[in-house]
């Protein structure tokens, strides 16, 4: 598997210890964030989302497989907790070493 980026990294790995802060640390003030359809803007919707659909439901994300195509970044994922449960994708596009730009389908 491709090696990830820092801020990726940093999202999976903060996700896993159940650190809301350091989730919402990984994304830019002016970041979006859209998971199935529903959209989230800034960091203090990532912070809504980060609640009800992350580390509010003890998520576990394993990346399985990663690719980049010019600034995104596809990454695979095994996801387990409380909420979603199941193998899914995540689209990265980053500004800096924070996330820009975050799409799960």
């Amino acid at each position: 598997m491709t090696a990830l980026p820092h801020p990726i990294q940093s999202f999976l790995e903060s996700t896993n210890r159940g650190d809301t802060e350091a989730v919402i640390s990984c994304f830019a003030p002016d970041a979006i964030l859209s998971d199935w359809g529903r959209t989230f803007h800034g960091q203090a919707g990532v912070a809504e989302w980060d609640k009800t659909d992350n580390t509010g439901v003890r998520s576990h994300i394993e990346a399985l497989n990663a690719a980049t195509a010019g600034d995104r970044h596809a990454v695979t994922v095994r996801v387990s907790g409380d909420g979603f449960n199941g193998t899914g994708e995540m689209f990265f596009t980053l500004a800096g070493d924070r996330i820009a730009r975050l799409e799960i389908e």
